[in-house]
C-alpha cells in the first residue's frame, strides 16, 4: 500500500487537506482518495438512512453505543470520510474529535448516484484495510444491500450479498438482529 507518508511532501499534503475539509464553508465534506466532496443527500437517501437508524436503536442503546456520522480519518492516506451511519462504542466517542474506521463496531454507507462507485469499491476496500469490522452498503442504484465482514489489508475476506431490498438481512454479534432492509 502506498500511503502519504510515503512521500516527504505527502505528509504536507495529507495534513493540509485534512485540516481544510474540516473547514469547507456551508457544510459537510469528505476527501475521498485525495478528491474532496461536498456531501448533499437528497430526501430518498435520508429515509434509507433514518430507517436503518431506527433498526439499529435498541441494540446501539445495549451495546452503551453512539450512532452517527461523525468524522473517520484514515491516517497515511489522503482519505478522510464522513459515513452516512457509523457505530461506535460510547467510550471510544466521548469526547473524540476524529476516529478511525477500526474504532467504530459497524459503518454504512447509503449508495447515491454520485457516490455509488466509491461506496461499492473505494469505500468498501478502505474500510477493510483501516479496520471496520462490519461494513454494510446500502446500494440504493442495485436496489440492494451486502454485509461485508472480516477486514484485512486486502479487503473484506467475507460477503453477506448482494441480498435484494426486501429480505432480512442478519448483523452479526454483538448486534445479533435480522435487518428489514424493505424500507431502505
Amino acid at each position: 500500500m502506498t500511503t502519504a507518508h510515503d512521500h516527504p511532501e505527502g505528509i504536507e499534503a495529507e495534513r493540509a487537506l485534512k485540516y481544510a475539509v474540516q473547514r469547507v464553508p456551508g457544510g459537510r465534506a469528505e476527501v475521498v482518495e485525495g478528491v474532496i466532496g461536498h456531501l448533499s443527500y437528497d430526501w430518498d437517501h435520508e429515509r434509507a438512512r433514518d430507517a436503518l437508524r431506527a433498526q439499529l436503536s435498541e441494540a446501539v442503546d445495549r451495546l452503551d453505543c453512539i450512532a452517527g456520522s461523525g468524522d473517520l480519518d484514515l491516517p497515511g492516506s489522503l482519505n478522510w470520510y464522513v459515513p452516512d451511519l457509523a457505530v461506535v462504542p460510547g467510550r471510544v466517542a466521548r469526547g473524540a474529535g476524529a476516529l478511525v474506521p477500526g474504532q467504530t463496531l459497524l459503518v454504512a454507507e447509503v449508495s447515491s448516484a454520485t457516490s455509488a462507485k466509491a461506496d461499492r469499491v473505494v469505500k468498501r476496500r478502505r474500510y477493510a484495510e483501516y479496520g471496520a469490522p462490519l461494513y454494510l452498503l446500502v446500494d440504493r442504484m442495485e436496489r440492494s444491500v451486502t454485509l461485508f465482514a472480516e477486514p484485512g489489508s486486502l479487503g473484506y475476506t467475507k460477503a453477506d450479498g448482494p441480498h435484494p431490498f426486501g429480505t432480512a438481512v442478519r448483523l452479526p454479534e454483538p448486534f445479533g438482529i435480522d435487518l428489514d432492509t424493505g424500507g431502505l
